[in-house]
């Protein structure tokens, strides 16, 4: 059996696959950045959705990449977890 890494290298061979995939790279981003901030301050979405008032299913579906967020959105989740919001402009070949 192949690992996830295994299969995305052979994956990413494909020249469409691999615009997509790099299409779609901020969002997931953003996702994996809600995710790792909230995890690992062992706080449930539960608990997150009752620090900042939104509601814990808008939370799972940004999680699961089903809702964009807009910033301001972004930045009560930060709050809630006691973090600021930054965002980063950087030049493609650093990425």
């Amino acid at each position: 059996m192949r690992t996830l890494d295994q299969y995305k290298e052979k994956q990413m061979q494909d020249p469409l696959f691999a615009k997509e995939y790099e299409a779609i790279q901020p969002e997931m981003d953003v996702i994996r950045a809600i995710v790792d901030a909230r995890t690992s301050q062992n706080i449930t979405q539960k608990e997150l959705a009752e620090r900042t008032g939104v509601n814990q299913a808008d939370i799972s579906k940004l999680e699961n990449g089903t809702r964009n967020p807009s910033v301001n959105l972004l930045k009560r989740l930060a709050e809630g977890m006691g973090m600021a919001l930054k965002i980063e402009f950087v030049p493609k070949q650093n990425i």
